[in-house]
């Protein structure tokens, strides 16, 4: 009876792990269907077979018959938008979901440690001050990289004086979102309409900027970071049965906690400075996957990635579609969608146990 017992749980435990890495399957699957589908979504139609014929020749150097302005149109202006849109999405949910499990709270994500409100205000150090610690093209990309990453010194800083607590760290950062809030208020007090519309537009979160350039430099920090946050997951899992526990089972609760705040924060703060405030894929994707899939880190982690890419893709295109030919922020997208769907399936998942 104990082996037939057995046996039936290691069957059961197989059907699980075959159904998430099927459901991941699933996500890059249509994370590559959409990302065709945005190839063909602005005011130049094209059809599918045309698009993946740029793509090919444009990508690989083959001649197939396209129309004339389908390459360049495809892969110089829709495509880097695209390739931001999946990394941007795959590396805000990951910071997400990693964040929730780090800080033991269902609502923390980029937001929440004060990396968006950083970014925010050393956006508008730029636009409206004309104050950068970097000056030339790139003077707004670095203030808001730079000072998105002040919240990782201050909770550096804090961690040293041994105040360590996740209720503690969760607290600096709204603590950090008022102080950088207060002096992003001052500094529109003071500014004139046409500084604000530049800033207001960056702060909607906007994906048409995109560049090879930019996009090299993300993928590069994405390539650095993931596999380290990647090497976290087995902890996060041991993390997940509280820190008490976790320490029992010989876990350094305080330098997982807090290696894991950095390398999300370096992650989020490296995309808001190339797309502007994007919220909600942080908070909402990593929501939707746990509901699905379980707390398991290791599947969790790829999951909200994918997620969060077709979750942002699909958003874009929706943005681009709208009100042809005007294009709109993606970030409202994302916000109109996303917080009625979390509202949806909190109430749908009632009562069962998902964190």
């Amino acid at each position: 009876m104990i082996t037939l017992n057995a046996h039936s749980i290691q069957e059961q435990y197989r059907k699980s792990v075959f159904l998430k890495i099927l459901f991941i399957v699933a996500l890059l699957q249509c994370t590559v269907i959409l990302a065709i589908i945005g190839c063909g979504a602005g005011p130049i139609q094209f059809e599918i077979p045309q698009i993946v014929k740029a793509l090919a020749n444009g990508l690989f150097g083959f001649s197939f018959a396209v129309p004339d302005n389908a390459v360049m149109v495809i892969t110089s202006i829709r495509l880097p938008r695209i390739v931001l849109a999946i990394l941007s999405g795959f590396g805000l949910s990951i910071a997400g979901m990693q964040m929730q499990v780090v800080l033991r709270n269902p609502l923390a994500s980029p937001l929440t440690l004060g990396v968006s409100s950083g970014a925010a205000l050393g956006a508008g150090l730029a636009i409206l001050a004309g104050f950068s610690l970097i000056g030339g093209r790139y003077m707004l990309i670095a203030n808001a990289f730079i000072f998105s990453l002040l919240p990782c010194v201050v909770i550096f800083v804090i961690s040293r004086a041994g105040i360590t607590g996740h209720g503690m760290l969760i607290l600096a950062g709204v603590a950090m979102n008022f102080i950088f809030s207060s002096i992003s208020t001052l500094l529109t007090y003071f500014s004139n309409s046409e500084e604000l519309k530049s800033l207001s537009l960056w702060m909607m979160g906007n994906l048409g900027r995109a560049t090879w350039n930019d996009i090299a430099v993300l993928f590069t920090v994405l390539i650095v970071t993931m596999p380290l946050l990647f090497l976290q997951n087995q902890k996060l899992n041991t993390l997940n049965t509280g820190d008490e526990s976790a320490s029992g089972l010989g876990l350094n609760v305080e330098k997982t906690r807090l290696t894991v705040l950095i390398l999300t924060a370096v992650v989020s703060s490296s995309i808001t400075c190339f797309t502007g405030i994007i919220g909600f894929v942080g908070l909402v994707a990593p929501h939707i996957v746990r509901m699905i899939i379980g707390n398991d880190a290791r599947y969790l982690m790829p999951a909200s990635g994918f997620f969060g890419a077709a979750f942002l893709l699909g958003a874009d295109i929706v943005s681009v579609k709208i009100i042809e030919p005007a294009v709109l922020p993606v970030g409202i997208i994302t916000s109109f969608v996303g917080g009625p769907l979390l509202l949806w399936l909190i109430i749908r998942k009632q009562g069962q146990r998902t964190w």
